[in-house]
């Protein structure tokens, strides 16, 4: 599979059939692979509807089932949420946080339809914003509705959208001053965790890093989500206080960080609030 790939050649014809030859040859492996794009495209010799469609397949190996209409990250969480505007809240707590850092170049982590970049596009102290996130068809809806393709050169210089997993080194993002991780980790299982925590605290290494999860404490609080349930299908799991600030602190240890911690939303006396978040510094 990889000798068209690696000299750029084919010497038949590209079709439908092709598309299923990648994605059988490709199983295992190339949908979390960081140059898939590059692969497909090169495979497929620059055919652009059937590229798309092979990295809309191969997304689907590495994400929950998305509704055309959702945001795989977002969407359900803010059904839940909807009453209490905890999403804006969120958005908010994240900019500041980051604005506290001193940020001026800022990587948004898993930054899907690119709500996060929306807001730090309109404080001109963020001079470099980049978002990354693994689902193309996301990173397309960002691009549409951040209107990328109608600003003026300076503002377009400012933002660039990647394609990538956050589970292999991308080089990509090192050296940038804050990095953004906003409700994505509990979308990890325990291995994908810990490898995330290694290529972001220790490859890219950022100055700052701000995460921020939901409080599982705070799920009873919720009047649509049923007693034990989280609030997202694809949740592997949901901390308490406790367990993410043991896990922050671990962390923080082992990377060589300071870490403390902020509420995001109403505080509730008995569960805190229904977001916890991080922010770490180097």
């Amino acid at each position: 599979m990889l000798i068209p790939v690696l000299d750029n050649a084919k010497h038949y014809w590209i079709g439908d059939d092709e598309v299923e030859k990648l994605l059988r040859h490709g199983e295992g492996w190339l949908a979390a692979h960081p140059h898939r794009e590059e692969i497909a495209r090169r495979y497929l010799r620059y055919r652009g509807r059937l590229t798309r469609e092979a990295l809309q397949r191969l997304v689907s190996e590495e994400e929950p089932e998305l509704d055309d209409k959702e945001d795989s990250k977002g969407a359900e969480e803010e059904a839940v949420e909807r009453r209490l505007s905890l999403n804006e809240a969120r958005l908010g707590s994240v900019v500041a946080a980051l604005r506290g850092l001193g940020a001026k170049r800022v990587v948004d982590l898993g930054c899907g339809e690119g709500k996060l970049i929306a807001v730090l596009m309109k404080d001109p102290s963020f001079e470099e914003i980049v978002g990354l996130d693994v689902s193309y068809r996301l990173l397309e809806i960002a691009t549409e509705r951040l209107h990328l393709d109608r600003l003026a050169p300076r503002q377009r210089e400012r933002v660039k959208l990647l394609h990538g997993s956050l589970t292999y080194r991308d080089k990509r993002i090192q050296g940038f001053d804050a990095a953004a991780v906003v409700e994505v980790i509990e979308h990890f299982d325990h291995a994908r965790l810990a490898t995330f925590e290694r290529l972001l605290l220790e490859l890219a290494r950022p100055g700052g890093v701000v995460i921020t999860t939901p409080n599982r404490e705070y799920n009873g609080r919720f009047e649509h989500l049923p007693a034990g349930a989280l609030r997202h299908r694809d949740h592997r799991f949901e901390w308490t206080r406790q367990e993410f600030e043991a896990w922050a602190a671990d962390v923080a240890q082992h990377f060589s960080y300071a870490v403390r911690f902020l509420p995001v939303g109403p505080l509730d006396a008995e569960v805190g609030s229904p977001t916890q978040m991080a922010v770490f510094t180097r």
